[in-house]
């Protein structure tokens, strides 16, 4: 799917499909973290069953509002355990698909908002 953005200053999500998703015109072809403010690094997880809980202590250190995490093709949670740093430190975070939460980090960062999707991308 590829999408036309408003004008916004925030990093934009411009598309996404079977193993990519696209960038302010970059197409990326592995898991990665993008955030609003210009946050944007590898993710290293090609799969859900990488994850670990280091995963998400590393997205509780970000400066971010929420967090989105596109758990892959499929919505799928992590394990509650994995979430506790995210909520010392009263961040929220959304699970949803890969590809729901590319369109929910656009209309979020589109308003303003300080957000980051930890985007899971599969092979």
């Amino acid at each position: 799917m590829k999408f036309q953005p408003d004008r916004s200053s925030a990093q934009t999500i411009h598309g996404y499909g079977p193993g990519w998703i696209g960038v302010d015109g970059t197409k990326y072809t592995q898991s990665l973290i993008v955030g609003a403010n210009g946050l944007l690094e590898m993710w290293n997880c090609a799969r859900f069953e990488d994850l670990t809980a280091q995963h998400f202590e590393h997205l509780a250190t970000l400066e971010a509002e929420v967090i989105i995490f596109g758990s892959g093709a499929r919505n799928r949670f992590p394990p509650a355990a994995w979430l506790r740093p995210l909520a010392a430190r009263q961040l929220g975070l959304e699970t949803m698909d890969t590809a729901a939460a590319c369109r929910t980090y656009n209309i979020l960062s589109g308003e303003g908002r300080n957000v980051v999707a930890a985007l899971i991308l599969e092979p």
